[in-house]
């Protein structure tokens, strides 16, 4: 997020794991498990904390050209990795 913005207040990366990471959105979080998410898995700190809130659901990480909404975040296996 920008720091001292607005949406650093509503989206925030909270914790990294070796198996995911907690993202914070609108004051409730979300587990992204990097066998759900793998672009996060091997992504440097800095590109997975530089996360921003687009519009009312959709999440942004810049340097790692990923875009999700918050309904894929929350239901990922309704979105699978791949298709049949």
């Amino acid at each position: 997020c920008l720091v001292g913005s607005e949406m650093c207040k509503e989206t925030e990366v909270t914790h990294i794991s070796r198996n995911g990471l907690i993202l914070w959105v609108k004051d409730r979080e979300y587990y992204l498990p990097y066998d759900k998410f793998p672009w996060f898995k091997r992504a440097a700190v800095d590109d997975v904390f530089n996360v921003q809130l687009l519009g009312r659901e959709r999440i942004r990480w810049d340097a790692l050209d990923v875009d999700l909404s918050l309904s894929i975040i929350a239901n990922p296996d309704k979105y699978p990795l791949v298709s049949k």
